[in-house]
């Protein structure tokens, strides 16, 4: 284009370079005219100095122009989609620098006008929470773009079991700056049994400040929505129910069995410290003992009779007996009401045993016995009592499981009760974190009697 004015001084051109408009990420362009007034062949150097230098181009870069005539040149301008790139107007210089007369250097200048553009970039963690009632998330918005931003939020459910808060309620942003909004997710009522309660939502992130119909300029207005899930737990779990009905039979097992038979061993120890030690027929009549007229050994006459069926435990009469009606080797009343718990942890992916051993001179009858798998793990787990599996159990396929037997199943002395675990996964207890490894206890009941001798 053809100069606004000549310049004054020797080689200097005369400049005009028109103000244009331009969007971040797109290109434009101006030409600027270069003039030689002065009487000599001069070289020109041209170079964009000020805040678009670093975005911007002149093309060509050097000419030379004989005395009187001219040449134009091209600006170009590629401004990034950067939040550094902010919108307003921008000053452009070109600076011609003549070869010959250095002195004469010029910088005409323009105006550049950047337009704006809306981006948030926003990020909702976690995706997934577990609690009772309620749960608490992150909100985090970044402004990419090269204007201010007034960030607004908008939760979604499908229902309305679900109460949202956001803490601040908005965001002031400037260019490139990055700041988090706290949320919280709260439902009204409990779930106390049974499974857990999945409740999907979306949060949505706007910019206020974008100008209704501002188009691609403005776009996006409202950013995609953002997914989560708030996993509801219920206070109770299912394996709790479980134990506490496991204990609450055992607990109905000693009430009913295990406490009257320590009552009546009890009273019959205490009759016996007062019945008074029946006296030999023998010592009645001035004789030691075992010296009577007995008919036979064994009869029931002589120096037993109307003693028998009297003795204190312990006491023995003359034909060696013990008095308790039994015969050699027998154990004395029906056993006693016994119980062994074996815990047993294991790490994942490996094998452990746990035992419990039949004490010497006791015979095990087991009528019942309890499984927790209390964490939900999955694996497998096999029972033996001595040299007898009692049964294989798929961990997954149970929580707490119990089995009982009308006949006892006897294990002998020394002899031992044995579960074993392999830890395929171990599970989620209440907590709701996993577990680091497999846990399972079990629990067997029945009577420890005396073996015969």
């Amino acid at each position: 284009m053809t100069p606004s004015a000549p310049s004054s001084g020797p080689g200097a051109p005369g400049l005009d370079i028109p103000a244009l408009t331009v969007t971040p990420g797109g290109t434009a362009s101006t030409s600027l005219t270069v003039r030689n007034d002065s009487d000599i062949v001069e070289a020109y150097t041209l170079e964009v100095v000020g805040d678009c230098a670093a975005w911007a181009t002149v093309e060509p870069e050097r000419i030379s122009l004989y005395p009187g005539t001219s040449e134009t040149v091209t600006i170009r301008l590629a401004p990034p989609r950067s939040p550094e790139v902010r919108a307003g107007d921008v000053p452009l210089g070109v600076r011609v620098l003549p070869a010959e007369h250095p002195e004469s250097v010029t910088v005409p200048e323009t105006t550049v006008h950047i337009e704006e553009f809306r981006e948030l970039r926003t990020e909702l963690v976690p995706r997934r929470r577990r609690g009772w009632l309620r749960a608490r998330y992150r909100v985090a918005v970044r402004n990419e773009g090269n204007c201010p931003a007034r960030v607004t939020f908008t939760p979604e459910q499908a229902g309305e079991e679900l109460r949202f808060g956001f803490t601040p309620a908005e965001l002031t942003l400037e260019p490139g700056e990055s700041a988090e909004t706290r949320l919280r997710v709260r439902t009204g009522k409990p779930v106390w049994f049974g499974r857990p309660v999945v409740w999907p939502f979306t949060v949505s992130a706007a910019d206020a400040e974008a100008p209704e119909g501002a188009g691609e300029q403005a776009t996006p207005l409202v950013r995609p929505p953002m997914e989560a899930e708030f996993v509801q737990i219920p206070v109770f779990p299912k394996w709790l129910l479980a134990v506490l009905a496991a204990l609450l039979a055992l607990l109905l097992a000693w009430f009913l069995l295990v406490r009257p038979a320590v009552r009546s061993a009890a009273k019959e120890a205490a009759d016996e410290v007062v019945q008074p030690r029946p006296t030999p027929a023998g010592q009645q009549n001035g004789q030691p003992p075992g010296t009577g007229s007995g008919k036979g050994k064994g009869t029931g006459s002589g120096s037993r009779q109307g003693g028998q069926g009297a003795n204190a435990p312990g006491d023995t009469g003359a034909d060696g007996d013990d008095g308790t009606g039994g015969g050699p080797g027998t154990a004395a009343g029906g056993g006693q009401q016994s119980s062994a718990t074996i815990d047993l942890p294991t790490a994942g992916g490996e094998t452990n045993t746990g035992t419990y051993v039949v004490p010497a001179g006791k015979i095990f009858g087991v009528t019942d016995i309890v499984v927790a798998n209390f964490q939900g793990d999955e694996g497998v787990m096999t029972i033996t009592f001595g040299d007898r599996k009692i049964t294989t159990i798929a961990l997954e396929t149970f929580r707490n499981q119990d089995y009982h037997w009308v006949t006892p199943i006897k294990i002998p002395e020394n002899a031992t009760v044995t579960v074993k675990v392999t830890c395929a996964k171990p599970g989620t207890p209440a907590t709701g974190r996993q577990a680091q490894q497999c846990h399972e206890v079990l629990n067997v009941s029945g009577a420890l009697s005396d073996t015969r001798r």
